[in-house]
């Protein structure tokens, strides 16, 4: 696959590391909702994969491993991106549940439990938990939170300019210190689900072992947390 100049033959790179895309499709998959399909993560990993193999032709080894993996991450991400991969009925759902949360958190001064959201939302725990399952891959920070028409934007309070990013907002200090104390304040369970998920990098099957319940269960705790988070931050 390599001689003195490199990688010799892309195809032979592609199929060397078509199980590297394969994995990485999947590991992000657990994040997104039911609406992606995994075909497309895997066709736009290995366009990335591709790119990798076309501007790294000197690096081969564990080099371009690391370096392909940035470039597969970054080809799936844009994918995402451009399908608008969360429909706007789930992120209104979504709207709705993160209202839900603010008001019971002033009302009774505490994280409100699944069945007091459900009562606020005036749905059954069956339903609010279908509402979270259905909202599987709910992000901190969509795109559309600095262009909304319809609402507020966001994070306005952080002064961000309208070209602003997740990407810029995730970096700024002030946001990071806030978003930890919001962590913090997550129930026991949450804050340890959370944790798992972004900083252990573990899928949602492998926490589910974890905490003993199905994988399910988990997307549903990641919904809430997620909205008990965008919430806090915004100030609802």
């Amino acid at each position: 696959m390599y001689n003195a100049y490199g990688l010799q033959d892309k195809n032979q790179c592609l199929r060397d590391y078509a199980p590297l895309v394969k994995r990485i499709a999947h590991q992000m998959m657990s994040k997104l909702p039911y609406s992606v399909q995994i075909d497309d993560i895997i066709q736009a990993g290995m366009i990335g994969l591709l790119d990798a193999a076309s501007r790294y032709d000197e690096i081969h080894g564990a080099q371009f491993e690391t370096y392909a993996t940035q470039r597969i991450r970054g080809s799936m991400l844009d994918e995402l991106r451009s399908a608008d991969w969360l429909p706007r009925s789930l992120r209104r759902e979504m709207r709705r549940i993160e209202l839900a949360v603010s008001r019971l958190q002033q009302k009774v001064g505490r994280a409100p439990n699944e069945t007091e959201i459900a009562n606020e939302l005036d749905v059954t725990l069956v339903e609010y938990q279908q509402m979270l399952q259905e909202a599987r891959g709910a992000q901190l920070v969509y795109y559309e939170d600095f262009h909304d028409e319809d609402h507020d934007d966001f994070f306005e309070r952080f002064e961000f300019s309208d070209d602003s990013d997740p990407m810029a907002l995730l970096q700024d200090e002030r946001f990071k210190v806030e978003l930890v104390q919001a962590i913090e304040n997550l129930p026991e369970r949450e804050r340890m689900l959370m944790g798992m998920i972004y900083e252990q990098e573990m899928n949602l099957r492998e926490v589910g072992e974890v905490f003993g319940v199905s994988e399910s269960r988990i997307s549903q705790l990641h919904s809430q947390a997620v909205a008990r988070l965008r919430s806090s931050l915004k100030g609802c």
